[in-house]
């Protein structure tokens, strides 16, 4: 659905492939993908995904942002800020929403920002008093991956519909 949507408005996604490296500013209206190196300042409207072999050391600024490979620099979203187990943010975060899965990594302060349609989430943590106050414990005494939420904490053992 998203290639299909970029079509309709002749936006076109951007690539940093493997091997490559890349130093300046970007600046656009579709997504970025970074499976090379990027050295600068990137300001997208689209999702930002910095792959397994991904490089980032740079500033940056996306609708989304998925981080599976290195992003040294700090990152501001209005969305989700989504850290895989092979992804690592060294530098600071200012998002709606993030995810560290298991083996993902976040070296830096994160500070959220509330977003504006927040009943169903609000309506979900009432059900789980846990996640409302923020602590979660997992019944097999291990560290579990988690979604935050306007301030609220989610297990992952399955996707949560707020992430």
């Amino acid at each position: 659905m998203r290639r299909k949507n970029a079509r309709a408005h002749g936006l076109t996604d951007t690539l940093i492939g493997q091997g490559s490296i890349v130093e300046g500013k970007i600046q656009c209206e579709s997504n970025v993908r970074i499976d090379g190196a990027f050295h600068g300042e990137i300001d997208c409207k689209g999702q930002v995904i910095v792959g397994e072999s991904g490089e980032a050391r740079s500033s940056i600024i996306g609708a989304n942002i998925i981080v599976a490979g290195h992003v040294v620099g700090d990152i501001s979203t209005k969305g989700k800020l989504t850290i895989t187990s092979s992804g690592q943010v060294d530098g600071n975060v200012s998002v709606s929403m993030l995810i560290i899965l298991e083996g993902g990594l976040l070296n830096g302060v994160s500070t959220m920002e509330k977003i504006k349609a927040v009943a169903p989430i609000k309506e979900k943590a009432q059900k789980n008093p846990t996640a409302r106050s923020g602590v979660i414990h997992s019944e097999e005494s291990k560290i579990v991956p988690v979604c935050i939420a306007n301030g609220n904490l989610f297990l992952l053992r399955r996707l949560h519909p707020a992430c």
